[in-house]
C-alpha cells in the first residue's frame, strides 16, 4: 500500500521536511568533517564539526520518529505541529551551535567556559524538548 504525501496530514508532512532537511544539513557537515580530516595535520576534524555531523544525523532520525508520533497522536493538528517545531527548533539551534564553534575552533567544549545565556537556554532545552515529547507521546497514547 503507497501512501502520498499529500494525504499525509499538514503536521506530519512539515516535520517529515524538517527531518529531511536536517539530514541535507548532517550530509553537508560530513563534507565539512571529511575536509577538515584530509587537511588537518592530525587528520582529524575540529571536534565541534565531527559533534555538529553526528548530533545532525542523530536529530535528523529523531525527526523521523517524531513524525510519527505526530501522524499517530489524537491531539489537534496545532498541538501536534507546535510540540513538533519546539523539538525541531532546539535540534537545529544544537546544531547550529556546534558549528559555529565548528567553524571558529574556540572551544572543545562549549560549556567550560559558557556564554552570558547558555545556562537559561539548556534549561529551555531541557523542558522543551522534553515536553514537546511528553505531550506527543500522550496523543499517541490517548489515540488507542
Amino acid at each position: 500500500m503507497a501512501i502520498d504525501a499529500i494525504h499525509l496530514p499538514l503536521d506530519t508532512r512539515l516535520t517529515l521536511l524538517a527531518a529531511g532537511l536536517v539530514f541535507l544539513w548532517a550530509l553537508a557537515l560530513g563534507v565539512w568533517k571529511y575536509h577538515g580530516i584530509l587537511t588537518s595535520p592530525e587528520h582529524q576534524a575540529h571536534v565541534y564539526v565531527d559533534i555538529a555531523h553526528r548530533a545532525a544525523l542523530l536529530y535528523s532520525f529523531a525527526l523521523l520518529l517524531t513524525a510519527v508520533f505526530v501522524q499517530l497522536s489524537a491531539w489537534p493538528q496545532w498541538v501536534d505541529l507546535t510540540a513538533a517545531a519546539v523539538l525541531t527548533f532546539f535540534f537545529v539551534a544544537a546544531i547550529a551551535s556546534y558549528c559555529w564553534h565548528g567553524a571558529r575552533r574556540d572551544t572543545d567544549n562549549q560549556l567550560a567556559a559558557p556564554a552570558h545565556g547558555v545556562r537559561g537556554f539548556m534549561i529551555a532545552l531541557i523542558v522543551g524538548e522534553i515536553g514537546a515529547f511528553v505531550v506527543l507521546l500522550a496523543g499517541f497514547v490517548a489515540a488507542w
